[in-house]
């Protein structure tokens, strides 16, 4: 008998329990041991804790080197940061994997789309270094902007500071060229504004360019990121893997997911040299808790990701081949899957996972 994977499974808040048990049960039905350890994150620990993310959270996926997370909600307006973003930069979970790919029966104007979004995760816009209006670093950034560059900003202008460094560039391009060669994929494409931010993006396309040469078999380009969006939208099947800084990866990575249906099949992953959490891209949904009605595929389908990431491939194609039954099939899905919402056949969360069992018992 094969040794349990030891996993962190994180269950999350709102709708995120059930689709996280779901997830659970279609995981260990393919067969595959785990031994999981579960820890609780998000508005249950807010409240008890005082945080969205306890230490324990760490330690554990510290030991496990895997996560399996479900959506947590950010509290508006209460001083806590996003428990997401504080996962990726405590465990430098420098890499965000957001794949997007079309199965027959979902609701999507294009076919034969199979691409990957590799976002690079800890700097540009989102690396959270900000100077509020009227304070004394604010002045003193205001001051030296005029005095290194000739430009005197608005005193009432709010700042963000977008960086990109040399060693971050690499990692993450890197990344894209491992991935691309490790999964068999032929292409990738260098996303940026190279042509304004000719600074930060320039010195990402540059460095990834560099890199590309590390990696003579697989083909590259660059795309200016707005006409990014414009091809997505117009022949996404001509792009494969795509590689982008913080900004454009949250945005490139959204409208993938509006090509193939939507985010509740839209999985993901934050990877890092160390550890890996996976986890669905769409929220809590906290209206819908304990209703049993949230669509559990995103969640699933980075269940499919999270197999592959332990070596278990065998058992990563025959569950998404049995989610590709049940999809196609369009009998057992819930409301966001059917041809209208309001379709009285939908069924709820745990009935999507008892047929997805049911598929994998025959394959």
């Amino acid at each position: 008998m094969s040794i349990p994977h030891a996993v962190t499974l994180i269950p999350g808040d709102g709708t995120g329990p059930e689709i996280t048990e779901a997830t659970r049960r279609v995981l260990e039905a393919t067969g595959v041991q785990f031994r999981w350890e579960v820890c609780q994150a998000g508005a249950v620990t807010l409240e008890k804790q005082g945080t969205v993310l306890p230490d324990e959270v760490i330690e554990s996926i510290k030991r496990t080197k895997v996560g399996l997370k479900g959506p947590i909600t950010t509290p508006m307006g209460r001083g806590q940061r996003s428990a997401n973003v504080t996962l990726r930069k405590r465990l430098d979970l420098y890499a965000n994997l957001r794949p997007a790919k079309t199965y027959p029966g979902l609701r999507s104007r294009y076919e034969n789309i199979d691409l990957v979004i590799v976002r690079e995760n800890t700097e540009d816009l989102y690396a959270g270094i900000e100077f509020q209006r009227g304070t004394h670093e604010h002045e003193a950034l205001l001051e030296t902007i005029a005095r290194t560059t000739g430009h005197q900003l608005d005193q009432d202008s709010a700042l963000s500071i977008k960086y990109i460094s040399a060693a971050a560039t690499r990692r993450i391009v890197r990344f894209a060229f491992d991935y691309a060669r490790t999964h068999d994929r032929r292409k990738v494409t260098i996303v940026h504004k190279a042509n304004i931010m000719r600074m930060s993006d320039g010195l990402f396309l540059s460095l990834a360019h560099e890199v590309a040469k590390e990696y003579p078999d697989i083909q590259h380009e660059d795309r200016i990121v707005d006409n990014m969006c414009m091809q997505l939208v117009q022949k996404p099947e001509q792009y494969d893997v795509l590689v982008l800084p913080n900004l454009y990866g949250d945005i490139i990575s959204d409208l993938s997911a509006g090509l193939i249906g939507g985010l509740g099949v839209a999985p993901g992953a934050n990877i890092g040299s160390q550890y890996a959490v996976f986890e669905p891209v769409h929220g809590s949904a906290p209206k819908y808790a304990g209703q049993n009605k949230v669509n559990p595929m995103a969640m699933m389908f980075s269940g499919v990701m999270m197999l592959r990431h332990l070596g278990e491939k065998e058992a990563a194609l025959r569950l998404e081949k049995a989610m590709m039954q049940v999809i196609g099939e369009g009998k057992y899905v819930t409301y966001d899957l059917k041809p209208r919402p309001d379709d009285p056949t939908a069924v709820g969360t745990s009935q999507v996972a008892d047929a997805v069992i049911e598929r994998l018992r025959r394959l």
